[in-house]
């Protein structure tokens, strides 16, 4: 029974975004920038998403470009926790 649950189980959705806010205490907001050609037309698009994501070890400030992984609400608004941080801002 326990098999059939891992394999229900979707895999975690990650995302690599840059810290655009690190003014709360445990939280950082990341804004995630997606591009795509128009359907009709072909021309490039870019869509921007924030979010906010859970920093409790790696201390992520402005600018630096981390890894996001999906996770269980962990507040009202906060539904993603920072993986790793992938570059630092200079």
């Amino acid at each position: 029974m326990t098999e059939q649950k891992t394999e229900a189980r979707a895999r975690r959705k990650t995302r690599q975004g840059v810290v655009s806010s690190d003014k709360m205490t445990k939280t950082v907001v990341v804004t995630l920038t997606r591009r795509f050609a128009h359907p009709a037309y072909g021309k490039q698009m870019t869509r921007t998403a924030r979010v906010k994501a859970r920093d409790d070890k790696f201390g992520a400030k402005v600018g630096d470009t981390v890894r996001i992984m999906e996770t269980r609400p962990l507040a009202k608004t906060v539904s993603w926790r920072v993986v790793e941080i992938i570059e630092r801002a200079k």
